[in-house]
């Protein structure tokens, strides 16, 4: 029965609306919500991690640094690619059905609780419920540390209920700019205030205007701010070596894929560093957990698919970089992304690798139609290689119709539609197996 509670507690958060157009930016609600539930986050160290991009590698390659170290580490990250369960993670095994299951059906019995009192005008939003399911969970477990990957912004981010007392800035872009602010400067204001007083900070290169908004922040909390930009790398033969202030780091290779993850692990290595503050461990830990870190659905690998949830400007650019140094082909691409989006120029980069172009619409409410991901794609592109389909199953048949066993089949655009893709494969892997073990059974009876 434990299976039917969980999709029951699952059927609830997903009513109560679509974690980005139906959120409601604010604190006063999780906050309220936290206090009903004993505070739970203040029952350990917590690190977040803000910014636009890389802010989930980052988190990554730290829980990886930390579950290496021995500490216990709560991992919470968004969004997930199959199962909820996936966004909470406890010494880097997702939580189970039942325990997720137990604590949404003691935050939801709480929030209802508030609302019936009048402390609470609505209950609160699939995102506020799920982040305070995450930090009770860490305090039931026990962890030492939680890190805590920032939703949307900053200054209103669930997130930042929890007064982390540690906090990263990742590389700030254009992005969500109907709830952040049209401008690079705005954006980086809401995503500066994760900064506080008393807080250490740590913060990646950035835009010479971001830089100059982080650090009027940090001087208003009396902040003295780590800056990632500080550390030294060289490269050859086959090693990387990062120099602080404290140490050198000399590693074959990082866990996650991609030139631009040497700017997230600069920065999970100062945070690293910092927490030795509290937790005695070996540099040969961060190093370890660096070369092991694991990010599903970023530049990841399944057979002949390619992952990649690149949903801006930037993270296509991070991704055509890939591309060109490591891809010598062109390539089948599904693409589908969501509103809000500066699709445009996200296609615009990427397609000079496609030779194969499949429009798909993922199943979520903010995406768009393939007619409307028409519109953006450049006419010169010939129209003979576009193919557009109703569901990402039938984008997944085209693709394996099209391409070779030993050709490329990058699937981008949205997070949502690579947690789609390999939900559908591992489905099908699921189903093949069964099938094929049916037979055995039948043969050997």
């Amino acid at each position: 029965m434990v299976g039917v509670h969980f999709a029951e507690s699952v059927k609830y958060l997903l009513l109560l609306g679509n974690e980005v157009s139906a959120m409601k930016l604010g604190l006063e609600n999780i906050r309220k919500l936290l206090n009903a539930l004993g505070n739970p986050q203040n029952n350990y160290l917590k690190v977040q991690v803000a910014g636009t991009n890389g802010k989930g590698s980052v988190c990554v390659f730290l829980n990886s640094i930390c579950v290496g170290a021995g500490i216990k580490t709560g991992l919470y990250t968004s969004p997930h690619l199959i199962s909820i369960t996936e966004r909470i993670k406890i010494n880097g095994h997702d939580i189970s059905e039942d325990n997720l299951a137990l604590y949404a059906t003691k935050v939801r019995e709480t929030a209802e609780k508030l609302v019936a009192d009048g402390e609470m005008e609505g209950v609160p939003t699939f995102f506020e419920q799920v982040t305070a399911i995450a930090l009770l969970a860490f305090a039931e477990a026990g962890v030492e540390l939680a890190i805590l990957e920032t939703g949307l912004g900053g200054r209103l981010d669930a997130t930042t209920a929890a007064n982390a007392e540690i906090a990263a800035i990742t590389s700030i872009a254009i992005d969500h700019q109907e709830y952040l602010g049209e401008t690079l400067a705005e954006i980086a204001v809401e995503k500066a205030a994760v900064i506080h007083n008393g807080s250490i900070v740590v913060i990646a290169e950035q835009d010479a205007e971001v830089m100059n908004i982080l650090r009027e922040r940090c001087s208003v909390a009396d902040v003295l701010p780590q800056f990632a930009e500080s550390i030294r790398t060289k490269g050859g033969k086959g090693w990387l070596t990062f120099r602080t202030e404290k140490t050198e780091y000399k590693f074959k290779k990082l866990g996650l894929r991609g030139r631009h993850q040497i700017e997230n692990a600069k920065v999970a290595v100062l945070l690293a560093e910092n927490l030795q503050r509290y937790f005695s461990f070996a540099k040969s830990k961060i190093i370890y957990g660096l070369q092991n870190a694991r990010h599903p659905g970023r530049l990841d690998y399944h057979g002949q698919y390619l992952f990649d949830g690149a949903h801006n400007v930037a993270g296509a650019r991070a991704l055509r970089a890939f591309l060109d140094k490591n891809i010598h082909q062109r390539i089948t691409m599904i693409f589908g992304a969501m509103r809000g989006k500066n699709v445009a120029e996200m296609i615009e980069i990427l397609l000079p690798k496609v030779e194969n172009l499949i429009l798909t619409r993922p199943s979520n409410e903010r995406a768009l139609t393939t007619r409307e991901l028409t519109e953006f794609i450049d006419c010169d592109f010939n129209g003979e290689h576009m193919l557009l389909t109703d569901t990402v199953a039938e984008a997944i048949e085209k693709a394996n119709e099209i391409v070779g066993k030993n050709r490329i089949i990058l699937v981008t655009g949205s997070l949502y539609l690579v947690g789609e893709v390999k939900k559908l494969l591992k489905d099908n892997l699921e189903f093949e197996i069964s099938n094929l073990e049916s037979k055995i059974d039948v043969c050997t009876n």
